[in-house]
C-alpha cells in the first residue's frame, strides 16, 4: 500500500475523494444528499431534492447540442458499510480512508463505496465542467439502493424529460447490462425460549470468508458464514451437549455473510470440544480452500455467558433451521447460458432475546418463480414455528429489442476498443427496473461501469485504468448522442 495520491481522471477522483469523506451508508444519506444539493446551488444549477432525499441535478446542453433529447445519467449515493473485524471505525459517523494498491483504488479496512460512488463522481465531474460535449443532462442520484432500491421506487419521474438513461452501476468494463432480475427481501422470526442454566461458556468465531454481493457472487460457491456456523453447531452436538446463548452473523440481505459468532453454554462433553473444533476447522478449510482460502474458526472460553441461554428445544430447532434452509442458486436460466435465474441469500441471522431473526435476499428473472420462492420460504418457516414477512419488492427490467441507446453504445465501443462489447442480462437487481416500470415503453437504458472486485466487502477495489477508459467511453457516447 502507498499513501493515497489522486489518480487520473483528476476531476472524477477529486469528487470521489470528497464523497469518501462523507458517511453515506444506506439509511444514512442526509449528509451526502445535502452535499449534492449544495453542489447544485453553488453552481447555479437547477435541481430537485425530494422528501426521501433523492436528488436530480440538471446540466445545460453544450453548444450545438441544444436540439438533442436530454440524456439521463443515474447512480445511487448510498454504499454498503462493511469493515474488517476489529477495525475501530464508526462508518455512520466517519468517512473512509482511500488507498492505492498498484492500479487499484481501495479503502483502509472498509468497503470502498465504488458501488456506486464512481457514478456520483462521474456525474459531478460532468456537471462541474464546460469542456465536454453532451446533450442536456438530467443527473439522478438515488438513495438506499443497497437496501432494496428504495430511492428508485420512490422517485417522481415526472421531473425527468428524457427517455434515454445511462445507469452507471455495473461492475465489469465492456459489459453492457440491458436487463436485470427482480427481487424482494424476507424478514423471518422464529420464537425461542430463554432458561436459567449452569455450564461452561464458549465463543465460536467463524471469519475470514470472502462474502460478497449476493447477485454478482452467488454463483461462485462462496461459503455463507451463518449456514456454515449451523453446520459447526450440528457437528458439535454429536458429542457435546450445549445450549445456544447468542448467534450473530451478516449485515445485509444482499451481502453473503462472511463473519458469524456463536456463544454456547456447555453442560456435558466439554472434554471433546477443543479436539472437535480442530477437526471441523481442518475439514472446512479443505472444503473451501478454493472459494474461501482465508477461512478461520476460533474457539475461546469465556468467564461466564453473556446472558441466559435458550433451551435445548430452541437450540435444536435453530440448528435444524440452519442445516436445511434453502440458500444459493435455486434455478439457472434455460434461456441465457450461465445466468442464475432464481437465487436466495440468507444474509443476516441474530439471536435476540425471544426470537431468532433473519433477513433473506430473494432474486428472480421470472416473477412467477419469485412468488413461488416466497411461498416456499413461508412454508419452511412454518415448520419451525416461525413467520416470514416479504417486503421491498423491486421489479425486473425486461430486454428491449430495439434500442437506439444500446446501438449507439455498441458502435462507440467498437470504435474506441476495436472489439465488440458483451451485451448481457444480470442476476443483480438494478434501479433500471423501477425506472422502466414508471417511464413506459419509450424508456431506453444501458447500464455500464468500470471493473470493480469484491464489492460489498472490505476487500472491495476499483480498477483505475478501467475507470479512465470507462470515463472516456462515457464522454464519447454523450458526444455521439447529438
Amino acid at each position: 500500500m502507498t499513501e493515497y495520491k489522486r489518480p487520473e481522471p483528476n476531476d472524477v477522483f477529486r469528487f470521489f475523494e470528497e464523497i469518501a469523506k462523507i458517511p453515506h451508508g444506506s439509511y444514512n444519506t442526509t449528509a451526502i444528499s445535502n452535499y449534492l444539493a449544495d453542489f447544485a446551488k453553488e453552481r447555479g444549477l437547477n435541481y430537485v431534492q425530494d422528501e426521501i432525499e433523492n436528488v436530480i441535478i440538471y446540466g445545460s446542453a453544450s453548444e450545438g447540442y441544444e436540439d438533442a433529447e436530454p440524456v439521463i445519467l443515474q447512480g445511487h449515493m448510498d454504499m454498503v458499510c462493511e469493515k474488517e473485524t476489529g477495525l475501530d471505525i464508526d462508518m455512520k459517523k466517519e468517512g473512509i480512508k482511500l488507498m492505492l494498491d498498484g492500479d487499484f483504488l481501495t479503502a483502509d479496512g472498509t468497503t470502498l463505496g465504488g458501488d456506486d460512488g464512481i457514478a456520483v463522481a462521474m456525474m459531478l465531474a460532468l456537471l462541474d465542467s464546460k469542456e465536454y460535449k453532451h446533450p442536456a443532462l438530467e443527473c439522478v442520484f438515488t438513495v438506499d439502493e443497497e437496501t432494496g432500491l428504495e430511492g428508485a421506487e420512490g422517485i417522481d419521474v415526472s421531473n425527468l424529460h428524457g427517455n434515454k438513461m445511462i445507469n452507471i452501476d455495473s461492475e465489469e468494463e465492456g459489459i453492457f447490462t440491458v436487463s436485470c432480475a427482480g427481487g424482494s427481501s424476507g424478514e423471518g422470526h422464529i420464537p425461542v425460549t430463554r432458561v436459567k442454566a449452569q455450564g461452561a461458556a464458549y465463543v465460536l468465531r467463524l471469519n475470514g470468508l470472502l462474502g460478497g454481493h449476493s447477485g454478482m457472487e452467488i454463483d461462485k460457491e462462496r461459503a455463507n458464514s451463518d449456514i456454515v456456523m449451523g453446520r459447526i453447531l450440528s457437528d458439535l452436538s454429536s458429542k457435546v451437549v450445549f445450549k445456544l446463548v447468542t448467534f450473530k452473523g451478516g449485515a445485509f440481505d444482499n451481502a453473503i455473510p462472511k463473519d458469524t459468532t456463536a456463544e454456547i453454554l456447555v453442560t456435558s462433553g466439554e472434554e471433546f470440544l477443543e479436539a472437535m473444533v480442530d477437526d471441523i476447522r481442518a475439514k472446512l478449510q479443505n472444503e473451501f480452500h478454493a472459494s474461501d482460502p482465508g477461512l478461520c474458526l476460533e474457539l475461546t472460553k469465556a468467564d461466564a455467558p453473556s446472558c441466559d441461554p435458550i433451551d435445548s428445544e430452541s437450540t435444536s430447532r435453530i440448528i435444524a433451521f440452519l442445516m436445511n434452509v434453502p440458500d444459493g442458486i435455486i434455478n439457472m436460466s434455460m434461456d441465457i447460458k450461465g445466468l442464475p435465474e432464481v437465487s436466495l441469500n440468507l444474509g443476516v441471522c441474530e439471536l435476540k432475546e425471544y426470537e431468532f431473526r433473519t433477513l433473506h435476499g430473494l432474486r428472480s428473472s421470472v416473477e412467477s418463480r419469485l412468488m413461488f420462492l416466497q411461498k416456499r420460504l413461508t412454508s419452511y418457516y412454518l415448520q419451525f414455528g416461525g413467520t416470514i414477512e416479504h417486503k421491498l419488492f423491486y421489479p425486473g427490467w425486461e430486454y428491449k429489442p430495439d434500442s437506439l441507446l444500446r446501438d449507439t453504445c455498441v458502435k462507440v465501443f467498437k470504435e474506441v476498443y476495436g472489439k465488440e462489447p458483451e451485451v448481457v442480462a444480470t442476476h443483480a437487481g438494478l434501479e433500471c427496473g423501477f425506472f422502466a416500470g414508471k417511464m413506459g415503453s419509450d424508456f431506453d437504458a444501458v447500464s455500464i461501469g468500470p471493473d470493480m472486485f469484491d464489492v460489498h466487502s472490505p476487500n472491495e477495489k476499483l480498477s483505475i485504468p478501467s475507470t479512465q477508459r470507462t470515463w472516456n467511453f462515457l464522454l464519447k457516447v454523450l458526444e455521439a448522442l447529438k
